[in-house]
């Protein structure tokens, strides 16, 4: 029996959408990268919260596995940097579910006693062996990891149909030295791989996060500017907006259907955003099926769903800011400011209804939004939103708040 057909619109995060719109580039981008015969780029996949990063991430794995590449791979957390055991530890564990089932020795036993049988005892590439194989390497944790993937590398590189392995890690701005307490994971992460690409090794390295996250990596090790090749994804233009929104319901068992105008409304209200178009478009299908049911006029309730995605995406996000980070960002909401610099800040200062603001307390709350993922610096100093549309939100709801 033929199922029904239900809503196909996804706004979760990193949910896999009905259909993913545009990235053709990129994934022209990734398919180049798997060519290298000599790893000599690995690559950053960055952009803002909600511009699908995660989704296209995942549709890499299934390109990576196609072309004879194994996929390792997580969500980062802050867990996974604490110290130089816990990444070494994230880095074993990942080895060990995609080589567990590789036999590396076997040795044919007899069985005691009086019958002739021998039996086989094979060791496999697993987590345990990868752990004591880890511990039993003299020196520091960097030379434990480097003999251990070396280990793995010359144990899978002639096995027929693999290419290699990527390590793709989502949420990768989390990661982090430590250097108060002499613990550097993300240099070793770092310098791991430079190392195995520079003896032959082909480990290529995906990491994905906001867009300090280059910046990030860039003063840990000056060398990663020329480790990585940078992808920055930006909101889909007209056309791959158009066929986010339509395709998913393209099915001959979709009934319910959105007119231009609905369509028009929804890509100039999410601005192009995966995110923002799954989010307004579910919400825009069960209306309409909830309208059609009853033979009402189909009309996109636009301010209700505004509304709505103010209080699931936007007002969590801007609650983390205290009062006076919030009243810079106002300043800079109001004045249409998407980029600035603590310049243009301290100018719009000097004309605020808020008490006035000094450079350093410019940039020292600059310093703490960007701790709470509110805002970014870019490699040339200046400032941007770090979350998509935030200033409208801001310009929408800023009356309300008690300044």
């Amino acid at each position: 029996m033929e199922k029904d057909f239900t809503n196909p619109f996804r706004p979760g995060a990193g949910h896999k959408p009905p259909y993913l719109a545009g990235r053709v580039e990129e994934k022209e981008e990734f398919k180049n990268l798997l060519k290298q015969e000599v790893v000599l780029n690995n690559l950053i996949l960055t952009g803002l919260r909600g511009v699908g990063k995660t989704v296209l991430l995942d549709s890499f794995k299934s390109i990576a596995q196609e072309s004879g590449w194994m996929w390792a791979g997580t969500d980062c957390s802050e867990s996974a940097s604490i110290n130089e055991d816990t990444i070494a530890l994230r880095l074993l564990t990942d080895i060990a579910l995609i080589t567990s089932n590789i036999v590396i020795h076997t040795e044919k036993i007899k069985e005691i006693g009086f019958t002739k049988d021998i039996r086989e005892e094979k060791t496999y590439l697993s987590f345990s062996f990868l752990r004591q194989y880890y511990n039993a390497v003299p020196g520091l944790p960097i030379d434990k990891l480097k003999a251990v993937s070396m280990f793995v590398w010359d144990s899978i590189k002639s096995i027929d149909g693999v290419e290699g392995i990527v390590f793709a890690y989502d949420e990768a701005q989390t990661l982090s030295d430590h250097a108060d307490d002499r613990q550097y994971p993300l240099s070793i992460l770092l310098d791991l791989f430079q190392y195995l690409q520079r003896n032959g090794v082909k480990f290529v390295l995906v990491l994905t996060g906001l867009p300090t996250l280059l910046t990030k990596l860039v003063e840990t090790r000056t060398y990663s500017e020329r480790l990585f090749h940078v992808l920055t994804l930006r909101q889909l233009n007209d056309q791959e907006s158009r066929d986010a929104i339509l395709k998913p319901i393209a099915d001959a068992r979709c009934k319910t259907k959105f007119n231009d105008e609905s369509v028009k409304i929804i890509i100039q209200q999410s601005g192009g955003y995966p995110y923002f178009i799954q989010f307004i478009c579910r919400e825009v299908y069960d209306v309409f099926e909830q309208k059609a049911a009853k033979k009402q006029k189909l009309s996109v309730p636009i301010d209700a769903i505004i509304q709505k995605l103010d209080n699931d995406f936007f007002a969590g996000r801007w609650s983390r800011a205290t009062e006076r980070e919030q009243q810079v960002l106002i300043m800079l909401a109001e004045a249409n400011k998407t980029t600035f610099t603590i310049q243009d800040t301290l100018e719009l200062s000097n004309k605020s209804r808020f008490k006035k603001f000094s450079r350093s307390q410019i940039g020292q709350l600059f310093n703490s939004l960007i701790e709470r993922g509110l805002v970014y610096k870019d490699k040339r100093g200046s400032y941007s939103f770090a979350v998509p549309l935030l200033n409208q939100y801001i310009v929408r709801t800023q009356n309300t708040q008690p300044y």
